[in-house]
């Protein structure tokens, strides 16, 4: 069916191109909401409390707040050194686990202070398996000998 306008014959259906258009922005939305309930749900699963009553993030903290004393100006200066090939809005996060993982790895060490050992091998526990590539690639540009933790990396 045909309308007819002062501009000429306009059809009452809309155009291809705006159905496409909104076909596409419908498919990215709908991609875009998956990807964020993805990481959402991911973060819900830390947050659940495991069979001794406390979650993933409740022990993080309690190794981070157990180690702060632990902690020298060196080691948070090389803690930032090992984080930084990490992308920026992520940053914070992975600085924590880290930290918590450096943190228990001191503590029941019985150590004084969190030393260049207890940095690396917690960066290397912390980081997942999928990552131990990137891992490798990073200590070797920055010169940092990791061969007495090889066998933490398989």
């Amino acid at each position: 069916m045909f309308i007819r306008s002062g501009l000429g014959w306009l059809s009452a259906s809309p155009s291809s191109l705006f159905m496409n258009t909104i076909a596409f922005w419908t498919f990215l939305l709908l991609g875009c909401m998956c990807i964020g309930g993805y990481f959402m749900f991911r973060k819900f699963l830390k947050v659940l409390p495991k069979a001794d009553g406390k979650s993933k993030l409740d022990w993080q903290n309690y190794w981070v707040e157990r180690s702060r004393p632990l902690w020298s100006e060196e080691a948070k200066a090389f803690l930032d050194q090992l984080v930084q090939p990490v992308p920026g809005p992520f940053r914070d996060i992975a600085k924590h686990s880290i930290a918590a993982e450096i943190g228990r790895i001191a503590i029941e060490s019985s150590a004084t202070e969190v030393t260049r050992d207890h940095c690396i091998r917690g960066y290397i526990s912390a980081t997942p398996r999928r990552d131990s590539r990137f891992l490798i690639q990073f200590l070797e540009k920055n010169h940092i000998d990791y061969s007495p933790y090889r066998h933490l990396l398989k």
